[in-house]
This record gives structure tokens, C-alpha cells and sequence, in this order.
């Protein structure tokens, strides 16, 4: 501006200084429009004129700010325009003005408080001026509004945060804005926390490269918020900023960071999600195929970002990457088999035909999101006769690169149109079945980025081996063309990776290689590598030769012979020879008599100071490890693959388990250390649940008790090693379920042990439940008993029976007694409680009416085994027949009869009516329901309800999923059992005493019985108790549940992060006391806040506090009713809710009361009394609702989809009993004979 004009302007302003106030008003409305001439004249006078000015611009902007009702000019409605435009020409001249905005964002006017916000994230946008450094006070209340008690005002904060952000990243008052946004994403308002997911997403997007990831981790959060709102839009938005993050570091802006490589990890959690359906594997395939990299990303760099982000995976990550990817297999496998099905329709249309076609679309729109409705376009599309459809979808199937099948189907949508009726069906079906999150071409990368140490780290080569495993597990097609490009690195890297081996025995039948280029690798490592690899290389030849061929072996087989006996790498021999025997049984049957004595003479009779090769396992002596390693190499040479028969006898290896299971070891005279012997007893343990796959009719009473009570062993380690197994395998279903007697015996000091035996029971009881329920409904033969878990107990009174810890004959304490049947009591409170089957009284009547039926059976028999001891067994059958009339009250609804009974005879013979009375020589029926009494009065287990969901306590809770959720059960209260007797009665010495009849046999025997259930049903013994008494019993053996930990929150109040309940679940010191001379017991009771059964009237009128397990919090209320006939209280809450509940199924407690309290019993030595001790507990025992959830993800238990698989699975259930004869159904127990199986 020149100088004439300048002096313009100041004369304008002096003029100005000397006219009236309305004139004046006209230089500040000049101000309004910014674009104007007016308005950068007015801005001008102001600048130049500032000091003359001041007193008037200051007074008028001081009376809008302070006194608006004093001001008459309309220009008060816009002061906070006018004082921005002031502040960016002459910003000296309101020094004093500014401050006073720190009153109007403390005002209850929200209006005014949202646009004192807008002013000040404005004036923040002017950098030069370093408002937030020159007015600190006013900045720090600004920085208050961000918790605000308005969520209008939230938001309009946050907005202005992310312009402050955006405007100047490195700023000091950026990193404080930062900090304010990142509380906002725990805001107790979906749309606050929505707002604040969009601008974190927006900041971090526009500087990738230095934003915090601290911030991605709690934006990545909101991926499990509450609200599917907030859910999605956090999907949508780290979606867009890991696509920009992708294309940064293609571009060469920035390097692959762990914290963006988050974002797909997050991703893949959601898979776990089974509450919400747009967050299934169905749904987020799609997302991950289609959204996660930018469409015209190169494979490479997708490839290097697969490899980076699998480092990251944790193996719940693996899992859900398998089950996408296994989804995506099924469906093309059934594609495939839909178009065959398609074309045998056009030669031969038959019913059957039409009916695997109606089956083959149920297969396939599982797939699919709505899988109703994809079913329904699956049969409105296979009614088009337009075969060119399906032709080109046959093009699509076949295609393994994405590039070229994007083409084909671009090509096949334009040509159908977007007009077609099944267009958006089509355009999905593609995309579901395409290779499009996985193709050849990334696998050739893989091999390329390997090959060529194109990594950026040389740690990536493994994790890049295993990606490789997990695409070629699933898609072993996607190897062709590659061969030449693996046998190279096949070559040089074999000895590196095990997983490289692996993925030549999934590629092996898919790809064209000449095994006489791999064969002398593949040799070396069967000899000389480790024993992971010389398993794979075994599974690798079988795949790529005709395992028909016994000579493809032969001179394999050979060679490990030879340096067998010659002493080299034995541990991995011995690896191979097993893998070779299931793999060719003539093979090495051909071998066997030699490789079998040289195992029982030369490693099974070594001593601990035998100079054999060293193995690099750490766990054990050398020797140790050998006899292991031969006795797996035994076990696998009876488990062959594929079915193939073996026509050796098994009972040589059975005896040497049975020896190995009482002294661990073989042989007398060898004397090993005690860690010895406790890894040889569990490797013996685990081989007879491997040989139980196919061997269990052979395996003798004496060998299944033996295997069972690993689970009572004194070795922590391998108590749970043990536990561990029978789960794995029976969640497998490939055992039978009598080997879940494990669960209920385990025992042990630590509260972490319980925990574990005590889930695995929970979730076996289940899902079999469940299971045998589908069979018998739906199945056309009906189901047997023995599919139900309540079968179980026929094996657990008879482990029970030859307990070594039973209590004598004499013994008249029933605390004892109720300390030692606390196995079978808790399995019967397991059963019958409805909380642990998800309230589904189907199961739990199911569970009610086998269980009496099969112990007044038991009551019928006697003990094959020691005929001596069959007055255990009938006083086990009274507690269980009394445990379960106290635990179901309401008696069986159901007039069904089982039919048969099955019991196994080798262990329980027919014993003459006449005898029955004589068996309960000392143990009267009273005497057996103070057992019951005792043990439930001392023992509570405490759970939470499953059932009714009360109010949701706070609206910003987050969705709180474990990964994948997980069902924890801590165990406080449970007895120990007795350890003295357990270690007796397991300990390898000679000193253990063994009371059986002569008669008793290893092998399988041979007697019949045959009971008839009218005449039990009309028997009148004093044992047998109606159905429906008992005395209320809530629950026994004291378990709890930590809770997981809540997402912070913002409290109603002050906006502010709450603090969340975090319970330590304690399970309290027990403290052993003596009784008598039998057994030692302890017990760890939690004190129940009522006695419901007795005070249900009691509590109208009080006021109480009700746990709600969907929420994890109380709300509290008045108890106004209570309705006797259904067992509900009518319940008005603070909130106005009116709940109806049946507190017996809640977690609850009057306000004015303690809630949790624990007793401690301890029997008197003198007179046998219990003297109760109670102490209050500061922690809080429940189960989550989403608990529950868990456990059906992490024991999920598919029945068998074919009809083989299912009588095979039966064949193994009734392995362990005789087949019925001439059967009719109203007999009790059917007369039946055992057939060996060889």
C-alpha cells in the first residue's frame, strides 16, 4: 500500500475516532463480510487506526461478551466473527478481550459454549500468533470442552482439534489436542466417539508417517465397540488410513511399521465376533479381499505386507486367516461339485438328484452373509437354462490368477448387464470364490522375496515359510508352475525350515516334479535331520509316489534299519520308521520283529548311564528320551493312515503301557530318577489315548484306571500336560468319551489347575450334550445312552470303587465320605445345572433321566473286577441316585423309557435279586443322603447366570471379547482330594497294593446281563428315592470366573475416563484339618448372601443389588413381589425397569449386606464337627454372558457330516460295552457279548 493511501486510511480513522457511536458500528458491521471491499477497508482504518479505535471496539466486544442484553446492536449475534477478523489485522488490540472467552465457555447457554469453541479452534489455526501459548488459561478450558457435559459441544471440539492438527502437526498444542481426542474415543456417546474415530483417522492419514501408535491402538479398539454404529464407521476409516499407508510405502514415503500392520491383525479378531453378523468371517472375507489394499497395489507389495503383518500373528490370528480361507476352499469345492450335479441333471433328473442339489446349495450360501437368502439365489439361478452363465463361472473357478479372473469377470458382468435379475448375486458369488485374497502369483512372490533374500529382515524367511504353509494348506493348486522355483529352494533351505518340508507334503499330489530329484534329499532328512523333519519328509514321499507300491519304502525302510542298529541319529530313526509304518503297514511289518526286539532290548533295557546319542530335546535323561521316542515309533505302527489294516496283535505293547503306567518303566531292575519316570508314565498315558482310536475294546480295566488317574498325578506338569491331551483329543472326537473321567478327577493345590479341569468338563458335558440330543432326533436309528455324557458316570464309580483312597469299612464319617464322592457329585452338578448349558432344560432333563436309569442299573450289577467290592459300587450308585433327586427338583416331565442300558462286562457282571438287600451292609439310605447333605452344605460353586440380562449400565461400555472369547473358570472352593492316597495310589513302587479278584483279566470279557426296567422300577429299596425329592442345592465345588478387564469409560458427570471393576478373584488359603485316621479334607467355601429356599418372601420389600453378567455391573432395586409358583421376585430397579427374576439363577445381595463371604471348615479331630470361620472377601466370583460364547468357539465340536464318520464315532462310544442280543426295549440292561476287534 502506498503512501497516499495510507494517509488516506488514517485520516478516515481519525475521522472516525471523532464521530458518533453509529458511525462507528458501521466500521465493525464492514468487518462481517470478509470477501467484500468494505471489509478489507474497515480492516485496513482498523490496523492503522488501532490504537485511536481501541476504546470503542474493546467496549462493544467487552458488553457482547459479558452484558449481551445491555448491547441493542444487532452486530452481537456476530461478535465472534468480527473479534477473528479483528484479532488477524490487529490482534494488540484485544488483549483484553480475548480472555474474557474463557467465561463464555463456562456458561449453561450451549449455543454460546459452541461458538466461544469455533472462535478459539480458529484462532488456533493461526500459528503465528501462538494463542495457546499467550493465553494458557483460556487454553486449558478450551481443552476442558472436550469433556464437556454437552455431546454437541464434544463434538464441535473435536472438529476443531482436527483442523488445529491438520494446520499445524508439530505444534505444542497439537500433541494436548492429541491427548483430547484420544480420551473422546472412550467417550460414553456412540456419536462422540464415532466423531472422534473420524478425526484420529483424518490426523493420522494426512502424516502417516509420524503418527503415534498409540493412537492407531485405541482407534483399532473401537473395532469391538458397543455400538455397531461406531463399529463400522472405525472399520470404514482404518480401512481408508491402511490403504494410504500401503500406497505411502509402494511410493517409497515411509517403511512398513508394526503399528499400521495392526490394522489387518484388528481385522482379523472380529472373525470371533459371534454377536454381531456384519463382523462374521463371511462378511469380513469380503473386507479383506476387496478393501484392505488399494486396487491397483502390485502383488509384491501386498505379498511383503502379508509377510510383515504374519509376524505379527498370534495363533488365534492363524485360526481365523485358516477359516477365511477354508470357507472360501469349501465353496469352490462345491462349486465344482454343483456344476457336476448340474450336468448329471440334464442326462438323468432324479429325485436323489435334486435332493443333493438342495443339499449343495445349504453347503454353499454358508459362505455368504445371508445365508437364507443366498440359498434362495442359488435356486432361483440353477433354474436358468442359460448355460453360457455357468461356463463362464466353470472359467472363474479355474482361474488361479487374480489378475486374468478380474478380466473374465469384468468381461462376464458387462456381458449379463446390471439389468440382470441375479446381477448383484453373480457379482458376489464372484467374489467369494475367487482367488482374491490369496493367488498363484502371490505364491510365487513368496518364493521370489525367499529365494532372493528380498526381505527386509532376515527373521521374515520364517514367518514368509509359514504364510506359505497356511496358502498352500488351503490351496495346494496354487504350487503349479512353481515347481521348478521350490526345488531350488527346496534345496538350499531345507535344513532351515521344517516348514518348507511340510509345504512339499501338502503340495505333493498337485504339482509336477521328478521324485528322483527330491528323493535323495528327502532320504537325508528321514536320517540325518530332526525329528519334525523327518516327519514331514516321510508325509512328503507318500504324497508324491503311489503309496500302493510297498517298494518305495522298502529301501528306506532298510536303511533306517541299519543305522537303527548301528547307533546313529536314532531319535530321528525311530521318527521315521513310525511315519513309514502308517504310511505302508507292509513295509514294515516286513521289518517289524526286528525293529520291535531291538526297541525292547536295546532302549527299553538301557540304563540311565548307557552312552546313547545325544538328543537335543532338553526335557529328561537321554535314555529317558529314547524310551519315549520308541514307545511312540510302537504306537504309531498300530495307528496306520487312510484305514489300512494291521494283522499284528497289540497285546505286547499293552503290557509294557500297563508297566510303564504303575512303575514307569519296562522292566524291575532298571532304575531310573523320578522325573524319569514321571515323563515315561505321561507318554504311556497319551499312547493309550492315541491307541484308544482304534484299540479300545482291548484295553483292560486295569490299563484304562491307570491312564485316568494321570490326572491325580503329584507332577503339576504332568497332571496338566495330561489334561491338555484328553481334551485335544476328545474335542477331535477320535476317543471315546469315557477318558473324561480325567476331568473330574483332576485335582491339585493349584487353584490354575482346577480352573482347566474344570472348563474342559463344563465344555465337554456341552457340546456331547448337544450332540447326542441332535443324533436321537434327527438321526434315523435312534440315538444310544451311550452318546450322552451322563454314560460317563458308569466309568467313574468303578475308577471311584478302586480308588486306593476309598474310605475303609469302618469308617462312619460322612464328611469323609462326601470329601471322596466329590468327583461324582460334581460331574452330577456339571450335568444338571442349567446355568452351564446355557439354561437349555432339554439337556439338563436329558442329563437327569439317563443318570438314574443308569445308577439304579448300576445298583442291579456287580463289580467284574473284584467281586468284593461291589458294595462301593451300589453305595456310589445310592449317593449319585440321591445327588440327583437333591440336584433336579422338578423331577423328570419326560414318561420315555431308555430302552437298554449298556453297561461294559469287564467291569460289571449280573449280580441275583435276592442279593441286593445284603450289599448295603453299613451304609444306610440316610447315612448316603448326609453324605449329599455334607457335600453340598460345605462345597459352592459359584457361577453366574446365563439366563436374564438386566439393564445395561452405561451406554459407553465396550464390547468386551476376549480373542477368541474365552470362558475363565477359577477355582476357589473346590476339595482337594486326597493327595497321601492319590500319590499312593500312582507311585511306581513296589509298595502299592493291588486288591483284585483272580479272575479278573486284562483282556476284554466276556459275561452277559440282562435286567428287565419294570422290575427295577417297581423295586422298593430304601436306595431308590422318588424322582423330584431332595433338599435345594444351588451348586458345589467352588468355581469363579476373573472378570476381564472393561474398557475404560467416561463417567455421566464429568465426561471424564471411569474406572472399571476389576475384581481379583481370590480363591482363598484352605487350610487342611485331620479326621480320624482315614483321609485329610479341606474345604473352601464362599458364603452365600441368602438362603433363597427358606427367605424368598423375606426379601419383599428390601432393597437389593442384582449382578448383570451382559453388562458386568450391579443395578440396584426393590424387591415389590414374589410369585411362589414359578420361583420369581418382581424387581422395580432405580431406572424404572421392572425385571422379573429368578434370584436362585442371579448373582445377587442386599445392599446393606455383605455380598461375598467365605467360610472356612475345618472337622475337629475330637468330635468330628465342622466349625465355620467366616472372613470377608473383597472379590466378586461371576461368569460373563459373553463367557459362554467362548467356550463354543474354543470347543467347538462339528458333528460328522458323513455316514461313515458317524458310525464310526458310535462304534467308538460302544467300544467300551458289550453289543445288545435278542434286545427289547423294555429291558434295562441288554444281555450282550464283545467281539474283539483285530
Amino acid at each position: 500500500m502506498d503512501e497516499p493511501t495510507l494517509q488516506l486510511i488514517s485520516g478516515i480513522g481519525t475521522k472516525l475516532g471523532q464521530l458518533a457511536r453509529p458511525n462507528k458500528d458501521v466500521l465493525v458491521k464492514s468487518l462481517r463480510d470478509a470477501n467484500s471491499a468494505a471489509s478489507q477497508l474497515a480492516a485496513s482504518v482498523i490496523q492503522s487506526c488501532a490504537e485511536k479505535l481501541q476504546p470503542f471496539v474493546c467496549g462493544f466486544l467487552t458488553s457482547c461478551s459479558l452484558d449481551r442484553d445491555s448491547v441493542g446492536s444487532e452486530l452481537k449475534e456476530f461478535y465472534h466473527e468480527i473479534v477473528l477478523k479483528i484479532f488477524q489485522c490487529a490482534p494488540e488490540m484485544l488483549n483484553a478481550i480475548i480472555p474474557n472467552l474463557t467465561q463464555e465457555l463456562m456458561t449453561d447457554q450451549v449455543d454460546v459454549r459452541i461458538k466461544a469453541v469455533n472462535l478459539i479452534g480458529k484462532l488456533l489455526l493461526l500459528p503465528e500468533y501462538r494463542v495457546a501459548q499467550r493465553y494458557r488459561t483460556l487454553f486449558v478450558e478450551f481443552l476442558k470442552r472436550f469433556s464437556d457435559k454437552s455431546s454437541e459441544v464434544r463434538v464441535t471440539s473435536l472438529q476443531c482439534a482436527k483442523a488445529c492438527c491438520l494446520a499445524n502437526p508439530s505444534g505444542i498444542e497439537s500433541l494436548e489436542l492429541l491427548t483430547a481426542i484420544k480420551d473422546r474415543l472412550l467417550d460414553f456417546d456412540d456419536k462422540v466417539r464415532m466423531q472422534a474415530v473420524v478425526v484420529a483417522c483424518d490426523i493420522s492419514r494426512s502424516n502417516l508417517k509420524y503418527t503415534s501408535p498409540e493412537l492407531i491402538s485405541e482407534v483399532l479398539e473401537r473395532l469391538r465397540d458397543k455400538k455397531i454404529s461406531v463399529r463400522k464407521k472405525a472399520l470404514q476409516k482404518v480401512m481408508e488410513v491402511y490403504r494410504d499407508y500401503c500406497k505411502k510405502c509402494a511410493e517409497g514415503h515411509i517403511t512398513i511399521c508394526d503399528h499400521f500392520e495392526q490394522i489387518p491383525c484388528k481385522l482379523l479378531m472380529l472373525c470371533y465376533d459371534k454377536d454381531c453378523k456384519e463382523f462374521r468371517s463371511q462378511n469380513i472375507e469380503l473386507v479383506i479381499a476387496e478393501d484392505l489394499f488399494p486396487v491397483f497395489l502390485p502383488v509384491e507389495e501386498r505379498t511383503r505386507h502379508w509377510i510383515r503383518l504374519f509376524s505379527l500373528f498370534s495363533p488365534l490370528h492363524v485360526k481365523a486367516l485358516n477359516a477365511i480361507l477354508s470357507q472360501k476352499r469349501r465353496l469352490q469345492t462345491e462349486m465344482r461339485n454343483y456344476f457336476a450335479l448340474r450336468r448329471k441333471e440334464k442326462e438323468n433328473s432324479s429325485e436323489d438328484v435334486q435332493k443333493r442339489l438342495k443339499s449343495s446349495f445349504v453347503k454353499m450360501s454358508a459362505s455368504f452373509p445371508d445365508p437364507s437368502k443366498a440359498e434362495e439365489c442359488f435356486d432361483k439361478l440353477s433354474q436358468i437354462k442359460d448355460n453360457k452363465i455357468f461356463a463362464s463361472l466353470g472359467l472363474l473357478l479355474d482361474e488361479v490368477t487374480l489378475k486374468n479372473a478380474l478380466a473374465i469377470r469384468d468381461k462376464f458382468l458387462k456381458v449379463i448387464g446390471n439389468k440382470h435379475p441375479h446381477f448383484e448375486f453373480l457379482r458376489l458369488l464372484c467374489s467369494k470364490f475367487l482367488f482374491n485374497i490369496f493367488d498363484s502369483e502371490h505364491v510365487c512372490c513368496i518364493l521370489n522375496l525367499i529365494s532372493s533374500g528380498g526381505l527386509e529382515s532376515n527373521h521374515l524367511e520364517a514367518f514368509s515359510v509359514e504364510l506359505l504353509l497356511v496358502i498352500i494348506s488351503n490351496f495346494p493348486s496354487l504350487m503349479r508352475g512353481t515347481e521348478l522355483q521350490f526345488c531350488l529352494l527346496f534345496e538350499e533351505k531345507y535344513l532351515i525350515h521344517d516348514k518348507i518340508i511340510q509345504v512339499l507334503a501338502k503340495a505333493g499330489p498337485h504339482i509336477s516334479v521328478k521324485f528322483s530329484e527330491l528323493c535323495p534329499i528327502l532320504k537325508k532328512i528321514c536320517l540325518e535331520g530332526t525329528r519334525t523333519q523327518s516327519k514331514y519328509a516321510v508325509s512328503a514321499i507318500a504324497s508324491l509316489v503311489d503309496v500302493s507300491k510297498p517298494c518305495v519304502f522298502s529301501e528306506l525302510c532298510e536303511e533306517l534299519v541299519d543305522s537303527l542298529h548301528s547307533g546313529r541319529n536314532i531319535a530321528t530313526v525311530l521318527q521315521s520308521l513310525g511315519c513309514i509304518a502308517q504310511y505302508s503297514v507292509s513295509t514294515f511289518e516286513n521289518h517289524d520283529r526286528e525293529i520291535t526286539q531291538h526297541v525292547y532290548k536295546k532302549i527299553f533295557q538301557a540304563k540311565p548311564l548307557d552312552n546313547l546319542s545325544v538328543i537335543e530335546d532338553t526335557s529328561g535323561c537321554t535314555t529317558c528320551k529314547l524310551k519315549i521316542y520308541g514307545l511312540k515309533m510302537l504306537v504309531k505302527s498300530f495307528l496306520p493312515h487312510r484305514g489300512y489294516q494291521v494283522n499284528r496283535q497289540i497285546n505286547s505293547l499293552l503290557g509294557i503301557l500297563l508297566k510303564m503306567l504303575q512303575k514307569g518303566n519296562v522292566f524291575d531292575d532298571i532304575i531310573s530318577c523320578a522325573s524319569d519316570k514321571d515323563y515315561i508314565r505321561l507318554a504311556a498315558a497319551k499312547s493309550v489315548l492315541q491307541l484308544s482310536r482304534r484299540w479300545d475294546l482291548h484295553i483292560s480295566p486295569d490299563i484304562f484306571r491307570f491312564t485316568i488317574l494321570m490326572a491325580k498325578d503329584s507332577s503339576s506338569s504332568v497332571r496338566r500336560s495330561f489334561l491338555d491331551k484328553t481334551h485335544k483329543l476328545l474335542k477331535e472326537r477320535v476317543i471315546p468319551i469315557r477318558y473324561a473321567c480325567a476331568f473330574t478327577l483332576a485335582t491339585s493345590d493349584c487353584p490354575e489347575d482346577l480352573q482347566h479341569s474344570f472348563k474342559y468338563m463344563v465344555e465337554f458335558i456341552k457340546e456331547y450334550s448337544r450332540e447326542a440330543r441332535i443324533r436321537q432326533t434327527s438321526m434315523v436309528q435312534r440315538g444310544s445312552i451311550v452318546d450322552y455324557p451322563a454314560y460317563l458316570v458308569v466309568f467313574l464309580i468303578h475308577l471311584l470303587v478302586h480308588d486306593e483312597g476309598f474310605p475303609p469299612e469302618g469308617c462312619q464319617d460322612e464328611a469323609i465320605y462326601a470329601q471322596f464322592c466329590s468327583p461324582l457329585l460334581l460331574f452330577l452338578h456339571a450335568s444338571i445345572n442349567p446355568n452351564l448349558v446355557d439354561g437349555d432344560m432339554d439337556l439338563v432333563n436329558d442329563a437327569t433321566f439317563y443318570l438314574n436309569y443308569i445308577f439304579r442299573a448300576i445298583k442291579r450289577a456287580k463289580d467284574a473286577v473284584d467281586a468284593q467290592r461291589t458294595p462301593r459300587l451300589h453305595f456310589l450308585a445310592d449317593v449319585g441316585v440321591s445327588g440327583v433327586n437333591s440336584l433336579h427338583q422338578k423331577g423328570i416331565s419326560s414318561l420315555r423309557r431308555p430302552g437298554t442300558i449298556l453297561l461294559p462286562s469287564s467291569l460289571y457282571k449280573i449280580t441275583p435279586m435276592e442279593n441286593e438287600e445284603a450289599n448295603l451292609k453299613f451304609l444306610t439310605q440316610s447315612f448316603v443322603e448326609r453324605v449329599v447333605h455334607i457335600f453340598k452344605s460345605q462345597v459352592s460353586l459359584s457361577v453366574g447366570s446365563f439366563h436374564k440380562r438386566g439393564r445395561k449400565c452405561h451406554e459407553d461400555d465396550t464390547f468386551n471379547m476376549e480373542s477368541p472369547k474365552q470362558e475363565d473358570f477359577s477355582t476357589c472352593g473346590a476339595l482337594e482330594m486326597r493327595k497321601k492316597s492319590t500319590r499312593q495310589d500312582i507311585s511306581m513302587g513296589n509298595k502299592r497294593r493291588r486288591a483284585v479278584s483272580p479272575n479278573a483279566s486284562g483282556s476284554v470279557g466276556s459275561h452277559n446281563t440282562v435286567f428287565n426296567e419294570e422290575q427295577e422300577y417297581g423295586a422298593t429299596t430304601s436306595s431308590e428315592a422318588a424322582l423330584g425329592k431332595g433338599q435345594p442345592f444351588s451348586s458345589f465345588g467352588s468355581v469363579t470366573q476373573k472378570p476381564s478387564q472393561m474398557e475404560s469409560q467416561v463417567s455421566t458427570q464429568k465426561v471424564e475416563r471411569s474406572n472399571v471393576l476389576d475384581g481379583n478373584i481370590g480363591a482363598g488359603k484352605s487350610h487342611p484339618a485331620e479326621a480320624s485316621n482315614c483321609c485329610k479334607v479341606k474345604f473352601n467355601i464362599p458364603f452365600s448372601s441368602k438362603e433363597l429356599a427358606n427367605a424368598n418372601e423375606v426379601l419383599i420389600g428390601q432393597r437389593i443389588k442384582v449382578w448383570s453378567t451382559s453388562d458386568s455391573c450391579f443395578y440396584s432395586g426393590i424387591v415389590d413381589d414374589f410369585n411362589p409358583e414359578n420361583n420369581t421376585h418382581k424387581i422395580t430397579c432405580d431406572s424404572g425397569d421392572v425385571k422379573i427374576l429368578c434370584l436362585e439363577n442371579e448373582s445377587w445381595e442386599t445392599v446393606s449386606e455383605r455380598s461375598l463371604m467365605e467360610r472356612k471348615v475345618v472337622l475337629s479331630d475330637k468330635s468330628n464337627t465342622l466349625h465355620l470361620r467366616q472372613c470377608v472377601k473383597d472379590t466378586l466370583d461371576k461368569f460373563k454372558d459373553d463367557g459362554s460364547q467362548q467356550s463354543k468357539t474354543k470347543l467347538k465340536m462339528v458333528p460328522s457330516r458323513e455316514k461313515k464318520k458317524k458310525e464310526e464315532r458310535l462304534s467308538r462310544n460302544l467300544s467300551s460295552v458289550s453289543e445288545m442280543i435278542n434286545m427289547d426295549e423294555d429291558d434295562a440292561i441288554a444281555r450282550r457279548t464283545r467281539r474283539r476287534k483285530v
